[in-house]
C-alpha cells in the first residue's frame, strides 16, 4: 500500500526526487537495511495508507543527523497528515539518539518547502544542478530541524 501511494506521487511528477516506480519489496529492503537507526510511521484512514514518513541515516550527513522522507496521498495534503506523522517521527528520532533532522527537498517542490517550513525546519544549504535518474536537473534545498 505504501508503494502504491509512492508510485502515484512519482507518476504525478514534480514533488519527489524519485523518478522510477518502486515496489513493496524495495521499501521492505530499505527498512531492513536501516532497521537499527531508522523509524517509519504510516497514516491510515479507513484502513488505507494516506501518508507515510521515515527517518534514516544518509551518507552525506553526520551520525547525529537523520534524513527525513514524507509522502502524502495526492489530494490529501494539507489535512494534517504530515503534521501527525512528524509528531511521531520527532519522538522516534530522539529515542534513536539523533540531534537534528535533515530534509532534502527539490527547489521546485513548493508544497514540500511550505510543509517543512511549517514544521520549523530552516534552510541551511543548497545542492545545485542535481541530476535525477530520469536526467532531469534540479536544485535541492537542505533544511534542518534541531531536536
Amino acid at each position: 500500500m505504501m508503494a502504491e501511494l509512492l508510485n502515484e506521487i512519482i507518476n504525478a511528477g514534480g514533488t519527489t526526487s524519485r523518478t522510477q516506480e518502486t515496489c513493496g519489496t524495495e521499501l521492505l529492503d530499505l527498512q531492513a537495511k536501516t532497521a537499527d537507526n531508522s523509524a517509519w510511521h504510516v497514516a491510515l484512514h479507513e484502513g488505507k495508507v494516506i501518508g507515510f514518513q521515515w527517518i534514516a541515516p544518509a551518507d552525506y550527513l553526520p551520525a547525529e543527523a537523520a534524513e527525513i522522507s514524507t509522502f502524502a496521498k495526492q489530494g490529501q495534503t494539507q489535512r494534517g497528515i504530515g503534521t501527525a506523522l512528524f509528531a511521531a517521527t520527532k519522538g522516534a528520532a530522539l529515542k534513536l539518539g539523533y540531534t537534528w533532522i535533515n530534509a532534502n527537498i527539490r527547489a521546485d517542490n513548493s508544497g514540500g518547502l511550505r510543509y517543512y517550513n511549517s514544521l520549523g525546519f530552516t534552510d541551511y544549504g543548497r545542492k545545485t544542478n542535481v541530476t535525477l535518474r530520469n536526467g532531469l536537473v534540479v536544485d535541492k534545498i537542505l533544511k534542518r530541524f534541531d531536536l
